[in-house]
């Protein structure tokens, strides 16, 4: 069991790290996907209510790549906190995941390599991120005796 859980410590560390670097990239998304121009002509607390949800989400990415990376092996450890944290997790990585691809229109991406690029990478990050979360969270529960024998 201490392969796979060094392993999978591994596996988390570099989610945070994927973590870490959309919480970054979150700085430039505003211009690069010109917000300020797009978001003009909302009212005013139609504006805002985007833009502190936006900063939020960015936070609390930051926030969960910061505890990925200083306390994977805490994850890891048979607790009710662990796997409550590990469970929403996977949820809401595997919702985004069913999003990029049940949600955003392929008329986004098809016939554009950029967009199609981003697609496929952001796709392959949930996936990562989903199946490590998953697979740390069976790996808990295995430890705990929740999981059927």
């Amino acid at each position: 069991m201490r392969d796979v859980h060094g392993g999978l410590v591994v596996h988390l560390q570099v989610t945070g790290l994927m973590m870490a670097a959309l919480a970054v990239l979150n700085l430039a998304l505003p211009r690069f996907l010109r917000w300020r121009e797009e978001l003009a002509s909302l009212s005013l607390l139609n504006r805002q209510v985007f833009q502190v949800h936006a900063f939020f989400i960015a936070l609390i990415v930051a926030l969960f790549a910061a505890l990925l990376l200083t306390s994977s092996h805490a994850l890891l450890e048979p607790t009710r906190l662990s796997r409550a944290v590990l469970a929403g997790l996977t949820i809401f990585w595997g919702t985004r995941m069913l999003i990029q691809w049940f949600y955003y229109s392929p008329a986004l991406w098809r016939g554009n390599r950029v967009n199609t690029a981003v697609h496929l990478l952001s796709s392959m990050g949930w996936t990562y991120m989903t199946t490590t979360f998953a697979a740390a969270l069976w790996v808990n529960l295995s430890q705990a005796g929740l999981t059927a024998q």
